[in-house]
């Protein structure tokens, strides 16, 4: 970001002044220039430590925002820092989309993925197609889906003379462009929303040593129809374990074939990888018809997409409400808190988008309710009108971070975890952080706050930061804020450290 300087007054010409006021006003602003004629802002009054690690990084005190603040919001700032400036939160933002979520929709709030016969059903037979209709489950995963899929085996279809047919129709935007953040489509964080979004489009490989044949076994899940995996791969005997994925020598970018070209060390033992599918837009019909075939299924058709006219038809006929099908089938998703959890403990970026969507597409609070990013961010809005109005709202995109233009303050972040330590869903957000010392990518952060902070971090190119609560030795609960936006930000991230670790020991 790039700001115009002012010039300095003094730097312009000056007409010659005629009057002792005009002569005074250039002699005071004269003297003022000569005593100071390059003034520099006051240095900030922060900890020495947070200080020592921006400076180490070369991070100025104008890429920096901070604020530490008692959670009840009854007190002044212990540190205020450039509070009110808007700064890219990264997937501190989360914390925003989460609490909406749980706020507006409730914790015990679930998807429903259904599955309908449209036909009749005769001695195990379907004579037409299965309607799978995805409701936008954001964590419908192999166990799951193949619990669904054998719910409709024992429901008596066995076989589908006709199409399997996919309702992918609740979330508009589910074709958006995966290269568009960062041109890495394949990447597992670029994941894509999709109202049937199956096991994360991801292919789950398992490697397992078998001595005895002098290979690594490969397992990999879910089946995906048309999609060969080597089975096994050589076992390197004694060798350690280093870098087994670059040793694999694996070919993974061909969406029907995926060949290993290397070698196993048997000192891994067994590792799984998890591994973005080459074409993302084919895996939910692929998963689904491999594990409908894996359980048993005969299938005469294909699977394939609903066409708009097939959806327009099958809602005017009242099958996809399933109230003239013969068969209907619901497989309802975790509940919401439990999704909000994973969201804040591994930073999903899917997940969080489908929260997002969810705002706008059940929330109630979008003009037009809409499986789309505008009405998500028309609904946040909406939300974040009725409940922190005094907050400057912040500027919102998809609502997981991973985003060049999502934007907010401290100051209404703030805001915002202190409405939530008031609310009856206090601990439902607390506990969905990862907590300082114990869990993910906090087990080696700020060791001196081990255990007493529970803290959502936020990491792009160029951007930093830390939200969260924090508990002083005193006995009193803070909100912790810190965000850098700034290209060594990566390298300042003990300045966020020492941070959490000041608010922590403070004095009674």
């Amino acid at each position: 970001m790039f700001f115009a300087l002012p010039q300095r007054p003094w730097a312009h010409p000056l007409k010659r002044c005629r009057t002792l006021w005009a002569v005074a006003a250039l002699a005071l602003l004269a003297g003022a220039a000569g005593a100071n004629p390059s003034p520099r802002a006051a240095k900030p009054r922060w900890p020495a430590a947070v200080d020592k690690a921006l400076a180490q990084a070369q991070v100025p005190a104008s890429a920096v925002a901070l604020l530490v603040v008692d959670v009840s919001g009854q007190r002044a700032p212990r540190l205020s820092h450039r509070a009110s400036e808007v700064m890219n939160p990264a997937s501190t933002i989360k914390l925003v989309t989460t609490y909406a979520a749980l706020d507006a929709l409730g914790p015990d709030f679930r998807w429903q993925t259904r599955v309908i016969m449209d036909g009749r059903i005769n001695d195990g037979l379907l004579e037409g197609n299965m309607v799978v209709r995805g409701g936008g489950d954001p964590k419908l995963v192999v166990e799951r889906l193949q619990a669904l899929i054998g719910h409709v085996h024992s429901s008596g279809v066995r076989a589908i003379k006709g199409d399997i047919v996919l309702d992918r129709s609740a979330f508009s935007d589910a074709k958006a462009d995966a290269a568009a953040f960062d041109g890495e489509p394949l990447r597992p964080y670029n994941t894509q929303p999709d109202a049937l979004l199956i096991n994360f489009k991801s292919l789950v490989m398992t490697f397992t040593p078998d001595p005895a044949l002098g290979r690594a076994l490969v397992r990999a899940e879910p089946p995906l129809a048309g999609v060969q995996v080597d089975a096994s791969v050589p076992l390197l005997r004694g060798a350690r374990c280093a870098d087994w994925r670059g040793d694999l020598r694996a070919s993974i970018d061909n969406p029907t074939q995926v060949k290993f070209a290397g070698t196993y060390a048997s000192g891994c033992g067994e590792l799984v990888w998890p591994s973005a599918y080459a074409e993302p837009a084919s895996y939910a019909a692929r998963a689904i018809e491999g594990s409908w075939r894996q359980l048993g299924g005969a299938l005469t058709g294909r699977v394939r997409e609903a066409t708009s006219a097939e959806l327009a038809m099958l809602r005017s006929r009242g099958t996809l409400s399933g109230k003239t099908a013969p068969l209907r089938l619901d497989s309802p998703s975790l509940p919401l808190l439990d999704i909000v959890r994973d969201v804040n403990q591994f930073s999903n970026n899917v997940m969080a988008q489908h929260l997002f969507l969810s705002l706008g597409l059940f929330g109630q609070l979008a003009a037009t309710p809409a499986g789309t990013l505008e009405a998500g961010r028309e609904a946040l809005q909406a939300w974040w009108r009725k409940t922190l109005p005094a907050a400057t709202a912040p500027v919102m995109d998809n609502g997981s971070g991973l985003s060049r233009i999502e934007r907010i303050s401290a100051s209404s972040l703030a805001a915002l975890l202190q409405h939530a330590a008031q609310s009856p869903l206090a601990s439902t957000l607390a506990e969905s952080l990862p907590v300082v010392g114990a869990d993910g990518r906090l087990r080696e952060r700020a060791p001196g706050a081990a255990g007493r902070a529970q803290i959502k971090t936020g990491s792009l190119r160029d951007v930093s930061a830390v939200a969260g609560y924090a508990d002083g030795k005193s006995g009193k609960r803070y909100v912790v804020i810190g965000m850098i936006n700034h290209p060594n930000a990566s390298a300042a991230r003990p300045a966020l450290d020492r941070l959490i670790e000041w608010t922590v020991l403070d004095r009674p």
